[in-house]
């Protein structure tokens, strides 16, 4: 290799990293703003409404945003390229923040349910960012680098809650509702996601794409129809993946809160129970990377699937009127769901060109954020004609046909073919 050629790939490299970690920060930035606005969003909902009963429709209509931003910016960036899909995605965050603000400020529900939508489109980018990064990369190394830009969201999560109380103080002092400080951070911190992304998400990261990848696309072949891909058995074993985990830690963790209301523990114990879930959730991602780099999707995912499981049978079998056992419960719920997710996203990453990647990935990730959606509004209704603890057993029930899938695809990856 001539040293014009060295100098050209240290110079991408170097891009590469920089684009990973301003992925990183508008992961941070966006699920901030988001997460602010899915706090804010119930007690807005109530108190416009007058009731509790419409509490969760900006939350609903957010994961729902979510799940069109996926779908509909991953088409967008087949055409334009990844980094116009993503200042689209995350302007349009930053436009519907705006419009849930002005929903507080006149008392309109369409207005705040609308914005609620709208805003949901930061999260999507967000969340489409770690395929962004993975793409860049050889296959040995996309599962830490989504592990990566997946871990910005723990600053989201940690922060974007916690902005309720001292944004509300200070519209108060300005003479507005105090929830509108809390959609004012969300167009803020959104809107810094976008500024981030507009500086520094350059050269488009397609260019940088892994050269083995780039030497496929070269070769011009046609590309397959989007179902003929959704049906190949790698991609159906990452949506079981993603899909599973995702609907059996909503299930469990819509509703823990009110479970434990419901048994006499206060909003401290409530906070740490969550807390706990919420490390799970995110903190480990850089470590679920370099395992499924070590170990393999197939293998990670399993393990993830049998976290999920023993979370589920703990939060079942947990005394409601301890919360100890429940504290662990959520903060393995987290962490299957992250090992799974990660593991899940880097399996979406293999035997698909470029172009074909982006699109099975916004279906992937529209299936996700829809699932669940349903998932969090299901999960009421199970616990009003049953019981808490049927919600562990179903989840149970729910990663058994995921699981069988898994292993029958490895399976059959292990049979040789026929000559």
């Amino acid at each position: 290799m001539t040293s014009k050629a060295l100098a050209t790939v240290s110079v991408d490299d170097r891009a590469r990293r920089r684009i990973v970690w301003t992925l990183f920060t508008i992961s941070a930035f966006g699920s901030t703003g988001y997460l602010a606005a899915v706090t804010a969003g119930t007690l807005a909902a109530a108190e416009i409404a007058g009731s509790a009963a419409p509490g969760g429709f900006p939350t609903a209509t957010s994961t729902l945003g979510t799940a069109m931003a996926a779908s509909l910016l991953s088409i967008l960036m087949v055409r334009t390229g990844r980094r116009p899909g993503l200042l689209v995605g995350i302007g349009i965050g930053v436009f519907g923040g705006a419009v849930a603000l002005a929903g507080v400020l006149v008392a309109s529900l369409p207005l705040l349910l609308l914005g609620s939508g709208l805003a949901g489109f930061a999260n999507g980018s967000a969340q489409l960012g770690r395929y962004v990064a993975a793409d860049m990369f050889p296959a040995a190394r996309r599962a830490s680098t989504i592990g990566t830009v997946v871990w910005g969201s723990t600053v989201g999560a940690v922060i974007g809650p916690s902005l309720v109380a001292p944004a509300g103080q200070v519209a108060t002092a300005l003479g507005l509702p105090a929830l509108a400080g809390t959609y004012a951070a969300t167009v803020m911190f959104i809107g810094l996601g976008w500024l981030v992304a507009f500086v520094f998400l350059r050269p488009e990261p397609y260019r940088l794409a892994d050269a083995s990848h780039a030497e496929r696309e070269v070769e011009r072949a046609p590309s397959a129809p989007l179902a003929a891909l959704i049906r190949r058995p790698t991609v159906i074993v990452a949506f079981a993946a993603l899909a599973t985990g995702q609907v059996v830690m909503m299930l469990i963790m819509t509703m823990t809160p009110l479970h434990l209301a419901g048994h006499g523990h206060g909003l401290t114990i409530i906070g740490v129970v969550l807390s706990a879930h919420v490390l799970g959730m995110f903190a480990l991602s850089p470590l679920s990377g370099r395992l499924t780099d070590r170990f393999g999707s197939p293998r990670i995912i399993g393990v993830g699937f049998a976290i999920l499981a023993a979370s589920a049978l703990m939060a079942a079998a947990a005394p409601p009127a301890e919360s100890g056992l429940l504290i662990v419960a959520l903060f393995l719920l987290g962490f299957g769901w992250n090992l799974g997710f990660v593991a899940g996203s880097a399996l979406l990453t293999r035997d698909l060109r470029l172009a074909e990647r982006t699109r099975v990935q916004g279906v992937a990730d529209g299936l996700v954020w829809t699932t669940a959606a349903a998932a969090g509004v299901a999960s009421g209704l199970i616990v009003a004609g049953t019981s808490y603890s049927t919600l562990g057993l179903l989840g149970i029930g729910l990663l058994l046909p995921a699981a069988g899938l898994l292993i029958a695809w490895r399976r059959s990856l292990a049979v040789p073919r026929a000559a």
